[in-house]
């Protein structure tokens, strides 16, 4: 027992000493008297001591983490979603084409329409951010700047001016000239591509519908009762879409839409 608790205080007197010899090195500069660079040394240089440091790269790992999120909320993919969604259920397909396809078929448009507003944000804040040109303050508004603007350019006046009457009390109203807060122009964004998805989804499901009406009527005017109508609409539905050239014209359009 004695052999044991001499064993702890030798251990607790070395964490001691040296946890006084880093807290030494790190208020010393690069390096203290103990020769153990201090943490604002080791961090790269920039605005902010250690914890600002540490803080930002905090915040980093967040804004990482809501990426898919973020990608719903402040581009193009809502549109591209909804719309395959609806063709697939207008088609009477469950599970063809499959989630993965249809969701990596609206990520790849979505970069594919988002390209000039990503390419502008990574040349106007991101590398400037990274060669320690500007601020990260001057940085988060070059960013956002680009997205702001695509999503100016397609939110509906309505649901921005909705979103701004229920945030008068919370927010200042911004005044003639001055940038729509975000927090007010993303939920208008979201709100409108939600709309305009469903406009696209209903002219997508519109002929599909009509070829059902028709291949039910034909099946109840024969009397077969038992068969569901389904079962023969769906072959005529794949066929017409191939004939028209269904996925050609849909993702053109959805494209055109944005422009």
């Amino acid at each position: 027992m004695r052999h044991s608790g001499k064993v702890a205080l030798a251990a607790t007197l070395f964490l001691l000493s040296a946890g006084a010899a880093l807290a030494q090195g790190a208020g010393g500069g690069a390096a203290g008297v103990t020769g153990i660079p201090g943490l604002d040394a080791l961090l790269p240089p920039g605005n902010g001591a250690a914890s600002g440091r540490i803080l930002q790269i905090v915040a980093l790992l967040t804004v990482l983490s809501l990426a898919p999120g973020l990608l719903v909320m402040v581009t193009s993919f809502t549109r591209f979603a909804v719309a395959f969604s609806f063709l697939r259920s207008g088609i009477g397909l469950q599970s063809t084409p499959a989630n993965l396809f249809l969701v990596s078929l609206s990520l790849f448009m979505t970069f594919y329409v988002m390209a000039p507003t990503f390419d502008r944000a990574w040349n106007e804040g991101v590398r400037p951010l990274q060669e320690n040109r500007i601020t990260e303050e001057e940085a988060f508004t070059r960013i956002t700047d680009p997205f702001r603007e695509f999503m100016s350019a397609q939110v509906r006046p309505k649901d921005l001016q909705t979103f701004q009457d229920l945030a008068s009390r919370t927010f200042p109203k911004p005044q003639e000239g001055e940038k729509i807060d975000l927090r007010i122009l993303i939920p208008a964004f979201m709100i409108s591509e939600l709309r305009r998805g469903f406009e696209i989804g209903f002219l997508i499901a519109l002929p599909f519908l009509v070829i059902d009406m028709i291949v039910s009527t034909i099946v109840m005017s024969m009397g077969m009762m038992m068969l569901p109508p389904t079962v023969i609409s769906l072959p005529f539905k794949v066929l017409f879409f191939i004939l028209i050239d269904g996925w050609n014209l849909l993702v053109s359009g959805l494209v055109r839409s944005f422009f």
